[in-house]
């Protein structure tokens, strides 16, 4: 999408059958989209760690991103802070922390190569799998 406003749009619209828990924006605005304790429709079909219905399994972040620059500092402080709030709630451990990319290689390559991993592992926020190839 090339703005929040578009993919707040798109992930509120029935028709599509796509949404996520949570949108967060290049500018650090945060729309909570679905309860936690409710299913979204962000995963599509893939697996991790040996178990499908990715979507039933987990709360879905989306990030304001084409994909082609950096993701904005704003959104990042965002991101950290809910991730914190979500894997305490939850008891999700950073190795639960992944990508689209990481669920389903082949057929999503997001949050992409200039997504900061690093930043979010070095806060104990994320873990990335022996088998990542750096693309998700």
């Amino acid at each position: 999408m090339d703005s929040a406003s578009a993919a707040l749009q798109r992930l509120c619209d029935p028709l599509v059958e796509v949404s996520a828990h949570y949108l967060i924006g290049g500018d650090g605005g945060c729309w909570q989209l679905v309860a936690e304790k409710h299913r979204a429709w962000h995963a599509g079909a893939g697996q991790w760690c040996g178990l499908d219905d990715i979507n039933s399994r987990s709360i879905g972040i989306e990030l304001d991103n084409r994909g082609d620059h950096p993701f904005a500092e704003p959104q990042m402080v965002v991101l950290e802070g809910l991730l914190a709030e979500i894997m305490a709630r939850w008891s999700i451990p950073a190795l639960g922390v992944i990508g689209h990319s990481d669920m389903a290689p082949g057929r999503k390559f997001d949050p992409g190569l200039r997504f900061d991993w690093s930043r979010l592992g070095l806060q104990g926020l994320a873990a990335r799998p022996v088998q990542d190839s750096g693309a998700g």
